[in-house]
C-alpha cells in the first residue's frame, strides 16, 4: 500500500488507541504556529471571513518563514451515511485526489509534491479534513494562488472518472483488510465502536463495510459530493506567511460564485443532527470474545458509555481519563505495567468524544500467561476503587498543567495552527473556543472528577472487548 493510501484512512480510532489521545481536539498532540500565551491564556489574531454563499475562511499571518498550510474542513463524515452505502464519504475523500476539470488525474499531487510540498486528508465519523503545507512561492508561481484555484476546480468538477473509481475500491477494501481484518487493534476498535453505538448513526465504519464497499458505485458516490462538498459546508483555513485580505480576495474570486447547497441537502442534514439518533442503546456487562490469530497475547478494551464533544461532563472525563491512564505516572500504568505485580504490558484510557455523544474507554494487552478471565476481574475490581485512589489535588493540577502545555505546542506550527482553529470552528462555530475550554479544565474541581468517576464506574454499563488467538471461533 503507497503512502498516501495509508495516511488517508478514516480510522481515527486507531490513532486513539495509543496513548496521546483524550478526546475528537486532540488536546496532547503537538503540530503548530506560535501565538502570544500568558497566565493560562492562548491568542492568536485570525482573521474571519464569511462569503455569501456560506463558505467561512480564516487566516492567521505567520511571517517567520515563508511558507503556508491549507486546510479545508467539510461537515461530513460516516454517521452520515446510510444503510448500503457506508464507507462513501472515505472512498470519496479518496477520489478526490483522482482530478477534476482543470487539474487532471495525478495533477494534484504533483503539483503540490513537485514543488516541495505534501498533502493529504482524512474522514472520520463526524468531517472529512483536506490539508497542504508548502513554500510561498516555488519556480516563480504563487502557490497560495494555485492551492486555491486547485481547492475550487475540484469542490466544483470533481471527475470521479470511471477507471480511477473501478482502481480506488481495490485501495480501499485493502485499506479496510490492513486495518481491521489483519490488525487485533483494528478488531478491537471496529467491534468496540459497533457495539456501544449499536443502531445510532455511530455504530458504523468510516471505511465501510466490505459489501458495502464492493457494491457502492460512481453515481452513489457523485450523489454525496453535490450533497456536501458545498460552500455552506466548508471552512477553509489559511495559517503562514500571507496577507489575509490578498487570500480573501483570492478565495473570493476562485469560490464565491459557487452555489450553495439546496434547501433539501439543508434538510438532510439537519435530520441527521438530532439527538435522538445518536442515544446509547448498547447492550451492557458483556464480554465479546473476537478470534484473532494474530494475538498471541490477549488485548482488550472495556469500553463505559460517554459524552458529546463540548459538554462539561466531556471535558471532566477528559481529565479523568488522563489521571488514570495517560503516561508512565498514571495510576493504571502505575498499578499493571511498572508495580510490584505487572499484569499488562500496556494499559492506558482515553475519552473520546463525537459531535453528539462519545465513549471512555480503558485498553491495553496482556503479558504472556496472563489469565484473560482473572485479569479482567482485576481490572473491573481496580476500577471500583480508582476514583478514591487515584483523583486528587496534585493529579488534577499536573493534569490541567500537561493541557495547557500540549495547547502551547499544538500551535508550534502553521499546519497545527490551521488545524486547531479548523477543529474548534467546525465544531462549535467559534475558532477561539479554545479559551473557552481552558476556563472550563481549570473550573474543574476534585470532587467534580470523583464523582464522575463513580458515575462512570458504578453500574455495569460496560463492554469488555478482548481478541486473542485463544477465543472461540465464531460458528
Amino acid at each position: 500500500m503507497t503512502r498516501k493510501s495509508y495516511c488517508r484512512a478514516a480510522l481515527v480510532g486507531a490513532l486513539l488507541l495509543s496513548s496521546w489521545g483524550c478526546s475528537q481536539m486532540g488536546l496532547q498532540t503537538s503540530n503548530t504556529s506560535s501565538g502570544a500565551h500568558s497566565e493560562g491564556e492562548i491568542q492568536l489574531d485570525v482573521k474571519k471571513y464569511t462569503l455569501k454563499n456560506g463558505l467561512r475562511l480564516l487566516v492567521y499571518e505567520n511571517q517567520k518563514l515563508p511558507i503556508f498550510s491549507y486546510y479545508t474542513f467539510f461537515d461530513v463524515g460516516g454517521r452520515h451515511e446510510g444503510e448500503g452505502t457506508t464507507g462513501a464519504t472515505h472512498f470519496l475523500e479518496h477520489m478526490m485526489f483522482k482530478g477534476a476539470k482543470k487539474y487532471g488525474p495525478r495533477m494534484f499531487d504533483s503539483m503540490i509534491e513537485g514543488n516541495g510540498g505534501m498533502t493529504n486528508a482524512y474522514t472520520n465519523f463526524d468531517n472529512t479534513v483536506y490539508y497542504e503545507s508548502l513554500p510561498i512561492e516555488s519556480k516563480d508561481i504563487n502557490m497560495v494562488e494555485k492551492i486555491i484555484d486547485m481547492e475550487a476546480d475540484r469542490m466544483q468538477h470533481l471527475a470521479l472518472e470511471p477507471t480511477a473509481f473501478e482502481k480506488e475500491r481495490q485501495v480501499v477494501l485493502e485499506e479496510r483488510k490492513m486495518r481491521y481484518e489483519n490488525s487485533p487493534q483494528g478488531q478491537l476498535y471496529l467491534t468496540l465502536m459497533q457495539e456501544v453505538f449499536k443502531g445510532t448513526p455511530y455504530g458504523g465504519s468510516v471505511i465501510g463495510s466490505k459489501q458495502d464497499l464492493l457494491n457502492l458505485n460512481r453515481d452513489q458516490v457523485m450523489s454525496y459530493f453535490k450533497k456536501f462538498y458545498t460552500p455552506d459546508n466548508a471552512i477553509i483555513v489559511v495559517a503562514g506567511a500571507v496577507n489575509a485580505e490578498d487570500v480573501y480576495e483570492l478565495v473570493k474570486d476562485k469560490f464565491g460564485d459557487i452555489s450553495p447547497s439546496s434547501q433539501e441537502i439543508q434538510t438532510y442534514r439537519k435530520s441527521r443532527d438530532d439527538n435522538e439518533l445518536y442515544k446509547h442503546r448498547a447492550k451492557y456487562g458483556r464480554h465479546i470474545k473476537i478470534h484473532s490469530p494474530q494475538s498471541k497475547n490477549p488485548m482488550f478494551m472495556l469500553a463505559y458509555p460517554g459524552n458529546a464533544i463540548g459538554t462539561r461532563e466531556g471535558f471532566v472525563r477528559d481529565i479523568l481519563g488522563s489521571i488514570i491512564g495517560q503516561g508512565e505516572s498514571s495510576y493504571l500504568n502505575q498499578k499493571f505495567v511498572v508495580g510490584k505485580r505487572p499484569l499488562f504490558t500496556s494499559v492506558g484510557a482515553h475519552n473520546y468524544t463525537l459531535k453528539y455523544n462519545g465513549v471512555f474507554w480503558v485498553s491495553g494487552e496482556l503479558l504472556r500467561g496472563k489469565s484473560l478471565e482473572r485479569s479482567k476481574r482485576t481490572l473491573l475490581n481496580e476500577m471500583a476503587r480508582v476514583c478514591e485512589r487515584a483523583i486528587n489535588e496534585r493529579t488534577l493540577q499536573k493534569t490541567k498543567n500537561q493541557y495547557l502545555v500540549g495547547y502551547v505546542k499544538e500551535i508550534e506550527t502553521n499546519r497545527g495552527v490551521a488545524h486547531f482553529l479548523g477543529m474548534r470552528e467546525n465544531f462549535f462555530g467559534d475558532y477561539s473556543y479554545y479559551n473557552k475550554e481552558l476556563e472550563i479544565y481549570n473550573s474543574i474541581t476534585v470532587d467534580e472528577v470523583k464523582k464522575s468517576c463513580r458515575d462512570l464506574v458504578g453500574d455495569k454499563n460496560y463492554i469488555f472487548v478482548s481478541s486473542w488467538n485463544k477465543n472461540p471461533k465464531k460458528k
